[in-house]
This record gives C-alpha cells, sequence and structure tokens, in this order.
C-alpha cells in the first residue's frame, strides 16, 4: 500500500489582507516612507503602530525599530548594560540572541535547561549567585514560557534587569499577564516567520520612562522623539538625549502599515496556530516513541510551532528520520546536529563567544530535540496528515 506524502511548503506564509495592501500602495504613491517624513499635523504610520502595539501589550510605551534582534541590543544599553558586563541567557535559543548580546559587547553566562525545554532554575539560581551577573536576556525559545513566578523572584534577590525575548511568544500570556510584562524590557520580532509579518522588524516595550527615552535616541530620532507614538515625558529626553548615541534602527512606513493592518488579526490567528498545534500534538501522542511534555495550564502559549523527541532509537538514527520524513514532504529540523543547518545551531556552534562552558544537560536534550514549523496555511486535515507520517516514520525507526 502506498504512503500518503504531504505536499504543501512549510515556508509559505499567509497574503496580505486586502486593506493592508491598499494602504501600502497609498504609502507608496506618496513616496513620505520615512518615519519622521510627516506633514503638519500628519502622525506617521509608525508613531501610529507604537500607540496600538503598546496598547495591545498592555505595555506603557512601544519603539518600533528595524528587527528583534536590534531590539535586544539596544534594550540592554538602554537599561544601563556596560561594554563587558556578564549577561544571563538561555543556553537553548537561536543564533540571534547571543548575536544580539555579543554585538552590544556583553559576556553570556549560559543557563542549562530542562526536558520541558524551560530554562532550568536551580542552575540559574546558582549562577544568578556565583557570578554577578546584573542583565538577564530570557528567550520565550519556540514559545515555551518558564516559570516566571521563580525568575522574578531571583531577578529581583540578585539585582538583575530582566530582559524578555518574546520573538515566539507575542500573544501568549503566564498567569493571564501577556509575555513581555515580566521584565525592565521586552523584545518582539516581526520577521516572516513571527506572528506578525513585516519581512523584517521589531518592537521594544517597556513601563519605564528612561529605558524608553533612550531606546528612541538609540532607534535614531535626530531630535524628533516626540513624533514617537508613546514618548515619556520632555524632562526625560533632556536628561539622556546627549548623552545616548544615534545607533540607527528605526522601521519605516511600509513596514508599520503592513503591522498595523495584521495586528486586529492577532488574536484569532493565535487561536488558529493552537488549534493547529494541538491537532498535531494529539495525532504525535498516537505514538509511544515520541515524547511531548504536558504543557503547563497557566501558559497560554502561542502553537506556531511544535517541538517532539523520538525515543526507543538511537540518536544516530534521527538524521534518517528527518530525511525519511523530508521525502514524504515534512520539514523537521534537529537541534542535535554538530553543525549548524539553516535556522537551527547549538550554543556550542556560536564560536565567536570566548570561553564557552561545557552544558552537558543542554546537550542530552537537544541530542534528541526535533522542531517544526506549523504555518497557518496548513489546515486540520493537513495536521492530521503530518502527525501520521512522522508517527509511521518514527515507528519505522524505533527498537
Amino acid at each position: 500500500m502506498t504512503k500518503p506524502n504531504f505536499e504543501k511548503p512549510f515556508t509559505q506564509q499567509e497574503g496580505m489582507p486586502d486593506e493592508v495592501i491598499d494602504r501600502a500602495v497609498e504609502i507608496l504613491k506618496g513616496g513620505r516612507l520615512h518615519r519622521y517624513n510627516t506633514l503638519s499635523g500628519e502622525v506617521a504610520e509608525a508613531a501610529s503602530l507604537e500607540q496600538e502595539y503598546a496598547k495591545y501589550q498592555e505595555a506603557k510605551y512601544c519603539i518600533a525599530c528595524t528587527s528583534g534582534g536590534y531590539a535586544m541590543q539596544i534594550a540592554l544599553r538602554s537599561c544601563g548594560f556596560e561594554n563587558g558586563d556578564k549577561i544571563l541567557a538561555n543556553a537553548y535559543t537561536l543564533a540571534p540572541v547571543p548575536g544580539a548580546i555579543h554585538a552590544a559587547g556583553g559576556k553570556p553566562v549560559f543557563v542549562e535547561i530542562g526536558n520541558d525545554w524551560h530554562i532550568d532554575i536551580d542552575d540559574l539560581q546558582s549562577k544568578a549567585k556565583s557570578n554577578g551577573a546584573k542583565f538577564m536576556m530570557l528567550s520565550h525559545m519556540r514559545g515555551h514560557i518558564a516559570d516566571m513566578d521563580a525568575i522574578v523572584e531571583i531577578c529581583e534577590e540578585y539585582g538583575i534587569s530582566l530582559i524578555e525575548d518574546c520573538a515566539h511568544t507575542m500573544g501568549a500570556k503566564w498567569k493571564g499577564i501577556r509575555s513581555g510584562n515580566f521584565g525592565r524590557a521586552a523584545c518582539f520580532s516581526n520577521q516572516t516567520y513571527k506572528h506578525l509579518n513585516s519581512g523584517e522588524g521589531g518592537f521594544l516595550t517597556t513601563d519605564d520612562d528612561e529605558v524608553a527615552a533612550r531606546a528612541i535616541v538609540m532607534t535614531g530620532s535626530y531630535m524628533l522623539y516626540q513624533r514617537h507614538g508613546t514618548p515619556p515625558p520632555e524632562e526625560v529626553f533632556q536628561k539622556v538625549r546627549l548623552e545616548t548615541p544615534n545607533m540607527s534602527g528605526r522601521m519605516d512606513n511600509l513596514r508599520a502599515a503592513l503591522l498595523r493592518g495584521q495586528l486586529p488579526y492577532l488574536d484569532k490567528n493565535v487561536q488558529r496556530w493552537n488549534e493547529r498545534y494541538q491537532t498535531l500534538e494529539a495525532g504525535l501522542r498516537k505514538s509511544e516513541n515520541l515524547y511531548l511534555p504536558e504543557r503547563k495550564q497557566h501558559e497560554e502559549y502561542v502553537g506556531s510551532s511544535i517541538q517532539f523527541q523520538p525515543h526507543n532509537m538511537s540518536v544516530s538514527l534521527i538524521p534518517r528520520l528527518v530525511e525519511n520524513c523530508t521525502k514524504r514532504g515534512v520539514e523537521i529540523k534537529w537541534f542535535g546536529d554538530d553543525e549548524p543547518k539553516a535556522f537551527t545551531s547549538r550554543y556550542d556552534s556560536w564560536q565567536y563567544i570566548e570561553d564557552l562552558p561545557e552544558l552537558p544537560k543542554i546537550k542530552e536534550v537537544l541530542s534528541r530535540t526535533c522542531d517544526m514549523r506549523v504555518p497557518l496555511t496548513f489546515d486540520l486535515e493537513d495536521c492530521n496528515l503530518i502527525a501520521r507520517i512522522i508517527c509511521e516514520e518514527t515507528d519505522a525507526l524505533a527498537t
């Protein structure tokens, strides 16, 4: 009997709504793409986006910028980071996070993870106590939100400024609080595979007046800071404006228009992602050879990707599993490979970082960790077929 294959691409995103396209064309015809190129009394598209996203995020300030990675750099600097400072960070993350830390001149102190891909609270407690770091870049990697109560408590105990990387948790919550509202600042990505798509782009959100003012100046406001959608009071800018460098990273009006048009659909799309995630999860659990940890009930996640671990087979067979699934149209990434592939890399491949530690626990967990995108272009029938294919190919290799 011929086994069914999956035919849809894993990299195809949904098209833009008509009203977004119409607004983008209007901006292009007007020619004023720069966020500060406005007429008297006009509010720029980028400033309107900042107002609307701050309201959605339930944050006081939002700064729209060129990328999530850029947002992380200026978040660190805006929180008082200085060159050479240590920064606690998940060892399980994607390359832009350590890249941002390195670009800012920081020294990452990598923290282990558990079998559920959450940051290891005991290891975090130990390293927060012993290494003197005053900053933490917490990556909610692949949408897995760790115990925020414990993390906030540790940061408060040791005087650590918490910055959240919410690239995979836009729209998610922990115990009813939006991801990103636990620390001094939060960073979001609007890259194509994230929850709002402008190709590239990012947000920094904060409730801290001085962090917001410094971030606005750093993005390159040219003393036009009051044209931002959510500016702090003038006296705060007077304090920081001449001592804060311009590190040009503004969002333009065209990308802002794309994001403004998608924002009203975000919560509905979160529901759609979770329907697909839960269908895949139920299908994958049908195989006794696949492990998926239970999500905590108070973690309101966004299931735009799914992770699982093949068991009852040698780790050496996982590349064959990935290959066999690929032949049937299902694209899986494996975090256990010694060589970085596409978007997937492991902490020990970031060799520009001095004195990389040995982290045996994360290597063990990632040696079996497989990852898969969940595009909204898939329907629930597609998800059932994908889960069936993964189960069949896993069971065929299991002992």
